[in-house]
């Protein structure tokens, strides 16, 4: 038995120091610098195209890649990045589940020359996160509520209307610039009372979706239909991500909404699938079209200038404040997408191809 003991732990240890240096390379990579990859989830398709164009980009400009997915567990992310650090990462680029709960790990990074981007989520109160890789988020939410707004004709005086407010996560820093934004436009109606809220329900931490979970928004919705559509019928629903506007649009089937009542309209963001179908069917009404791959680029592009020890084209330097400083960022643009414009965006790009849509 002692021999057996022994034998085992040799080979346990003759095994760790075997191991690849990173998760998805090997010995062709040797020498090369690494970037390491924190994604929050495979849950949503967003994050795995995400990741791998990140991934394929990077690795054309001859860096080996760490790609991890810590499926919207934080531990389980914060551990992913610190095993990044400790096998040699020269950058991160980080997806955080949690804005706030990277402070100790970026500490750690820091400490090892690690360079930081953040990406399409704000980190928050770290002042170690070098740049930030993102899209127009306020923008994003004004495209939201402003299609809302043309969707109902509130401009020529229509209404009044009954609308219903779905905000993103909490610990999402960009659920509140999508929020702030679509209220940019919709608040205006809402005092002039062209748009009601029934439920009353109109603050940020009223209408949050813990971890953008569709089901949860589809238990809401549910609520609020059982509650305060009895006798009255709901004409928009405000919604921050196709994942939230699949379950909101299930809740609003059930009840008789598509068959027996005019479907409402519902927003979304993303582009996903799912979603795009939806809106093909006639049921989704819209959706904020991201294009992953340009963003992939763009934070390949922050990394490339931050190990070359050059400054990154950047074109905002005001709006994101992490709580330690400005972050200085890239925002690219999102785009509207509805039946009017869906293979102009996304077919003739080659983001997707019609079979993928089921055309």
């Amino acid at each position: 038995m002692k021999r057996f003991t022994t034998v085992l732990v040799l080979a346990l240890i003759a095994t760790a120091f075997a191991a690849p240096l990173f998760a998805n390379g090997g010995s062709e990579d040797a020498g090369k610098q690494i970037v390491g990859i924190a994604m929050p989830t495979q849950s949503s398709q967003r994050w795995i195209q995400d990741g791998g164009y990140m991934k394929e980009e990077l690795e054309k400009r001859g860096y080996a890649v760490d790609l991890q997915y810590a499926e919207d567990n934080i531990d389980a992310q914060v551990a992913q990045i610190e095993n990044m650090i400790v096998k040699g990462a020269n950058a991160l680029v980080i997806a955080a589940i949690d804005g706030a709960a990277l402070f100790n790990v970026l500490e750690q990074a820091a400490e090892n020359d690690v360079k930081i981007i953040s990406y399409d989520r704000l980190i928050i109160n770290s002042p170690h996160v070098s740049y930030y890789a993102t899209f127009d988020n306020f923008g994003v939410g004004v495209l939201q509520g402003g299609y809302i707004v043309d969707a109902l004709d509130l401009e020529s005086g229509a209404g009044p209307f009954n609308v219903e407010l779905f905000a993103g996560s909490p610990d999402d820093t960009n659920a509140y610039y999508f929020f702030d934004g679509a209220m940019s436009k919709l608040q205006p109606f809402i005092d002039s009372g062209q748009v009601v809220v029934p439920s009353g329900q109109v603050e940020f931490d009223k209408v949050a979706t813990l971890r953008w979970d569709g089901a949860v928004a589809q238990q809401r919705m549910d609520n609020l239909l059982a509650a305060y559509y009895t006798d009255k019928d709901v004409d928009a629903v405000l919604s921050p991500y196709d994942g939230l506007s699949i379950g909101i649009l299930s809740a609003l089937k059930s009840v008789g909404y598509g068959s027996a009542k005019e479907i409402p309209v519902v927003t979304g963001q993303d582009a996903e699938i799912p979603s795009m179908k939806s809106i093909l069917a006639g049921e989704q009404a819209s959706t904020v079209f991201k294009d992953t791959r340009v963003l992939a680029k763009r934070a390949s592009d922050m990394v490339d200038a931050v190990l070359q020890g050059v400054e990154p084209e950047i074109n905002d330097t005001t709006t994101y404040d992490n709580g330690t400083g400005i972050i200085p960022s890239f925002l690219e643009i999102p785009v509207s997408v509805d039946e009017t414009n869906w293979e102009e965006a996304l077919i003739d790009s080659g983001y997707y191809t019609k079979d993928q849509l089921g055309m």
